[in-house]
């Protein structure tokens, strides 16, 4: 019984360290590009939030100010209520409104974080280890 022995090459230790290099390099490339695009995701939802925020603002000013008058001079005739009462009434309603944009505007900006931890984390870490590997 004839036995065929191939005789393969084992990779030299520098050959080895080469590949760990190159694969640590990669990786520390693959983790920017996605930490970049993860700082870019975060930046449009930061836009979205700032302006559902600011149109929830300009919304409750300007509504505010027109609608205000109508309502307190209706209050004001029809109520029969002394005119600062009327405007105080109507007052306290558009100051609830405007709280309430803000407060939904608020919301969305606290539902994500604008800085990847984890990636940011990760990619701090594979540099410790290309400088100082254990």
């Amino acid at each position: 019984m004839a036995t065929d022995v191939q005789n393969c090459p084992e990779p030299s230790v520098t050959s080895l360290v080469t590949g760990i290099v190159h694969d640590a390099q990669e990786l520390c490339k693959q983790q920017v590009a996605l930490f970049k695009h993860e700082v870019r995701e975060d930046m449009r939802k930061t836009r979205e939030a700032a302006l559902a925020l600011a149109a929830g603002v300009a919304v409750t000013a300007v509504g505010g100010l027109l609608f205000c008058w109508a309502i307190a001079f209706l209050i004001f005739e029809a109520g029969g209520l002394p005119r600062w009462a009327s405007f105080g009434i109507v007052a306290v309603v558009f100051l609830g409104l405007g709280v309430g944009l803000v407060l939904a505007g608020k919301k969305k900006f606290d539902s994500f974080n604008p800085l990847p931890d984890e990636t940011a984390q990760a990619l701090k870490e594979n540099v410790q280890w290309i400088v100082k590997p254990k």
